[in-house]
């Protein structure tokens, strides 16, 4: 008998947050927020607490429930579950926020900006165009606590409690009871016998300009209020008043409105709005077509908001990528949205996909990851770059491209940090003494050294002697000039990293062979390298106490010799191919 006595609140899959409610929009529900007990994931719960006495309210909440359940539409609120016993009925939808709620803490940010409003309109007025042209049904309750805001920025159509056929079968419009809702009707209604309404869209599109008003202005003092436009902006204010106008005859049916508000100039018709139309018809466009907004879609990340970019421009570039095909396009604004995810969110969402990027055989996208490497390096982990980045990349230093391996050579600037001692010490100075050696392209054999230069540092001790000092000798050597220029400042730039003897005996012999090379640039580069050898040993022979601390003299290094190695890698001002 123990089955009979269970309590279904309690063995229903969700629960209610004990935070006080989010709010109790006129009418019958008050709205929690909710979590699913499975998974934690967030949901939101409308709760209406069955009263004695109160039949007709229950009824109203009844059906509401029913018609959530039944009605599937984008622009809808999304019913997920619902619970209806003696004494209470819960309804749960996808986690939303109330409009008028989010327009507060919107506007209290100064986040709000008018292309938000134009495509949440939108969604608003698709709505009631489904539920009258397809549905035949009057939403009448159109107003702000009838509308949601979901975790993306869309407006959600909810409040369905007093929904009825436009047919006529069922009865007629059920009675509100609530004069906060009861302001929103349309003066037509006034007389109780509603014969002066002429379409069957009508009295939802005066509500629909009330909503409009409300969205603009704050909440509707009175009805009188109507006849100021207000705060509503000059593009939308033709197509307001024939929404707020005495005569129902000239109130536009809701995809009439749309159109109306798309044509050139309207209110509607901008790249916010474009951009997501767009992107609900995106598996029905053309390969072209994808490949185009894509590549037109980074200009305007900046200017949308963030939620947007993160919970729906998102997850239609994975799947773009994916299963669309769509390759390096996809990049430039997969990197830009990453930009707006947590550390936890981008290893979860975006890291994978670069992982399976590497892995590509498409060279457009290859280098495309390579150039944009410094935006997504700081969230790869030494383990993922070992194993499944560097894998990859390596075999760029061998590509026919030129290109290609340039920008392999400029990514060790990245890389090196996070490998182990093997892909850095032995694998990665395979690749580099190859280039050096035999590269047919000169600029290629000069980053390669400058490369060298930079990540000097992170090679162990022994790779250090043994790596080094050949390495820049052998660039002094190389017929293309900058190469030359290259190996010398890397000597400048490793040179705490030397002892006196290799200094003495290795390093000042190559210099002084290149004050006699046929560039000036080289000889002057020579020559300030010589220059500041010679102190470092002539200090070390004045104070021998000193030679203990080889190795930490920053200062007897010329500052100006430094910063010139510093700008011919980030400026390229001897590198012609460094910068691009």
């Amino acid at each position: 008998m123990w089955f009979f006595a269970r309590d279904p609140v309690r063995d229903f899959p969700f629960e209610l947050s004990p935070e006080p409610p989010e709010g109790s929009p006129p009418g019958p529900w008050a709205l929690h927020r909710g979590r699913k007990k499975a998974t934690g994931s967030p949901v939101s719960i409308f709760v209406y607490d069955v009263k004695p006495g109160a039949e007709e309210q229950t009824q109203v909440a009844k059906a509401a429930f029913k018609r959530l359940k039944t009605l599937r539409h984008p622009n809808i609120l999304a019913y997920i579950d619902g619970l209806e016993t003696e004494k209470c009925l819960h309804v749960v939808t996808e986690a939303v926020t109330p409009l008028a709620a989010y327009l507060k803490a919107r506007t209290e940010t100064g986040d709000l900006r008018e292309m938000e409003l134009s495509w949440g309109l939108h969604q608003i007025v698709k709505a009631l165009s489904f539920l009258v042209n397809d549905c035949s049904l009057i939403h009448n309750n159109v107003c702000m606590a009838a509308v949601f805001v979901d975790r993306a920025g869309e407006w959600k159509l909810g409040g369905l409690d007093y929904m009825y056929s436009a047919q006529g079968n069922g009865g007629g419009p059920p009675r509100k009871g609530v004069p906060e809702l009861e302001q929103y009707d349309p003066p037509e209604l006034a007389d109780g016998s509603g014969k002066a309404v002429r379409e069957k869209w009508s009295a939802d599109m005066w509500r629909l300009g009330c909503l409009i008003w409300e969205v603009f202005n704050g909440p509707l003092p009175r009805a009188a209020a109507l006849r100021n436009p207000g705060k509503i902006p000059k593009s939308l204010v033709p197509h307001y008043c024939e929404l707020v106008g005495a005569n129902p005859k000239v109130r536009p049916n809701p995809a009439r409105f749309l159109q109306n508000c798309r044509a050139p100039g309207g209110f509607m018709n901008n790249r916010f709005v474009e951009t997501n139309l767009f992107l609900e018809e995106i598996q029905i466009k053309e390969p072209a077509e994808k490949q185009k907004f894509f590549q037109e879609l980074s200009k305007s990340l900046d200017s949308f908001p963030e939620d947007f970019c993160r919970h729906k421009v998102l997850p239609q570039l994975l799947t773009a990528f994916e299963f669309g095909n769509a390759g390096a396009v996809v990049l430039t604004p997969l990197f830009k949205v990453g930009k707006f995810l947590s550390a936890e969110e981008y290893q979860q969402k975006i890291v994978p996909v670069v992982v399976k990027m590497f892995s590509s055989t498409d060279r457009a996208m290859r280098i495309r990851l390579l150039q944009q490497m410094e935006q997504f390096i700081q969230y790869l982990d030494e383990p993922t770059v070992n194993t499944q980045i560097f894998p990859h990349v390596v075999h760029g230093f061998l590509d026919t491209n030129p290109a290609i391996r340039e920008q392999t050579v400029k990514s060790m600037l990245l890389l090196a940090p996070k490998l182990n001692e093997a892909n850095l010490n032995v694998e990665l100075m395979k690749h580099f003494a190859r280039l050096q050696a035999k590269d047919e392209q000169g600029p290629i054999r000069c980053n390669t050294t400058v490369c060298l230069g930079k990540i000097g540092s992170y090679l162990s001790a022994s790779t250090r002697h043994r790596v080094l000092t050949s390495a820049f000798s052998r660039a002094t050597k190389d017929p293309f000039a900058p190469s030359r220029v290259a190996g010398v400042l890397g000597f400048a730039a490793t040179h705490n990293l030397y002892s006196m003897t290799d200094c003495a005996h290795k390093i000042l012999p190559v210099l002084c062979g290149l004050t006699v090379d046929p560039e000036k640039s080289v000889r002057d580069q020579a020559f300030k390298a010589i220059r500041s050898f010679l102190s470092k040993l002539e200090s070390v022979s004045e104070d021998p106490t000193q030679l203990a601390e080889v190795g930490e003299w920053p200062t007897l290094m010329s500052p100006l010799l430094l910063a010139t190695f510093l700008t011919v890698i980030c400026h390229g001002s001897l590198l012609p191919l460094w910068s691009i």
